[in-house]
């Protein structure tokens, strides 16, 4: 889901508008990025330099896998270029992407992220303009806020967006039944409920943040810092205007500590995937995930699972949420740009988008004004949360670059691991971070 560092952080971007002005002009409206091997699938066809336009994708969780590979095997329908799907474990993909950028004989076409990210590839001139496409039928529809999100600070696409989803604090309605528990609402209720659960015998609150995937609490630091301090703020400290050894930051870990007593001993032990076994099996009360953990979930268990938006702690700092996008981008050095645009245009279309939802968890919503998502029950309440949030952020390395997402899980890490020695653990952040933005 994240890259290691491999440049500077971006210059800021401006900051997302609200929800309702993010759907304006679509009617509905970001993405899911998922979880090794390698995989291929498609047909054989040929671009100008010949071959087929090559995709390497990080949507390698089962369900994740299959829908690529049909989105792929409906691309191939369309009678022109045809695409070769590679599908790479996530925590692999994140990790060598800056090498297929900038290797010889790139891939084509990869799934990532807009916004900051993309940009500090953009910013090297590794990522192929696309601004023509922008300009067909196939994306003339889409709002203002996702073509801001997806163009370069040189003023150039370079970003197709296909899906969003959200982030929320996921449960299973059987066991909250069972445990004879109801949704909280404010931080005191949600305190309450862990006090609740951890006098059962139940862990509250799962985190998945061991393993490859340690990014997972930053969603913690994220939510935190929005509830607290406001999106405003969390983008400017993202994009290097404060300090994160600032007053402000220590009081998120102050409100932090206040539910760590709750979180599962094995928290920084257990990869995301193993997190959502615990949740499901019941071990842990609920856990602060986005929509992406249901495709390492069985389909059947999908219909119990239900959430709630995390707490608001402070009534007067307007509500935001989470809602990352997702897409795609191609390599500047491809030699197959034709192709690799004409599989770009079919990436945006409703047709696409709707057969990678029928085929995955369907728990994206997609970026089509005209695209239908799955409309399960806990879909209509997500995009509802989205619709009402007052504005929304992406996600740390999203809203801010990829090259400083490293030293954020070493410092929450380490947070998890010894709370009372957050004083030293801000002031390293504060360093590394200092590094990255170059002052």
């Amino acid at each position: 889901m994240i890259t290691p560092p491999t440049s500077p952080s971006p210059a800021p971007r401006p900051a997302p508008p609200g929800r309702r002005q993010f759907l304006a002009g679509t009617g509905a409206v970001g993405a899911a990025a998922l979880l090794s091997g390698c995989v291929t699938s498609g047909s054989t066809a040929k671009s100008e330099s010949g071959g087929d336009v090559t995709l390497q994708s990080n949507l390698s969780s089962p369900q994740a896998k299959k829908a690529m590979e049909k989105v792929v095997e409906g691309f191939g329908k369309e009678g022109g270029a045809k695409a070769k799907l590679n599908t790479v474990a996530s925590e692999t993909f994140r990790t060598q992407l800056p090498t297929y950028l900038t290797s010889a004989n790139p891939p084509d076409l990869y799934t990532w992220y807009p916004g900051s990210v993309a940009e500090s590839y953009a910013a090297k001139d590794l990522l192929l303009d696309v601004s023509d496409i922008w300009t067909g039928p196939e994306l003339t529809g889409y709002p203002d806020a996702l073509s801001k999100l997806c163009t370069s600070a040189a003023g150039k696409k370079v970003f197709v967006p296909t899906t969003y989803y959200w982030w929320g604090v996921f449960y299973r309605k059987s066991n909250f039944a069972k445990w004879g528990v109801e949704e909280p609402k404010t931080w005191d209720e949600f305190l309450d409920l862990c006090d609740t659960l951890k006098g059962k015998g139940i862990a509250p609150i799962g985190l998945g943040a061991g393993g490859n995937t340690p990014w997972v609490a930053s969603s913690w630091f994220d939510y935190l810092n929005i509830r607290i301090n406001g999106a405003a703020y969390h983008r400017e400290l993202l994009a290097g205007k404060h300090r994160f050894d600032d007053p402000e930051v220590r009081k998120v870990f102050d409100r932090w500590g206040e539910a760590l007593p709750y979180f599962d001993p094995n928290g920084t032990a257990l990869p995301f995937q193993d997190a959502t076994t615990a949740l499901l099996q019941g071990r842990t009360g609920m856990m602060l995930i986005g929509t992406f953990f249901a495709d390492s979930a069985p389909k059947g268990q999908l219909e119990d699972i239900d959430f709630f938006r995390f707490p608001v702690i402070d009534p007067e700092v307007p509500v935001a949420e989470e809602a990352p996008t997702d897409g795609y981008f191609a390599s500047a050095r491809t030699s197959r740009k034709a192709g690799v645009k004409e599989l770009m245009r079919y990436l945006a279309t409703a047709e696409a988008q709707e057969i990678y939802l029928k085929n995955s968890s369907g728990t994206a919503l997609p970026t089509h004004p005209d695209a239908k998502d799955s409309g399960t029950a806990l879909v209509k309440k997500g995009r509802a949360l989205i619709e009402g949030a007052a504005e929304l952020t992406q996600y740390f390395n999203r809203d801010s670059s990829d090259a400083l997402q490293p030293p954020a899980d070493a410092a929450l890490t380490r947070f998890l691991a010894k709370p009372k020695e957050i004083g030293s653990i801000l002031t390293t952040w504060q360093r590394e971070s200092q590094k990255i933005w170059g002052r």
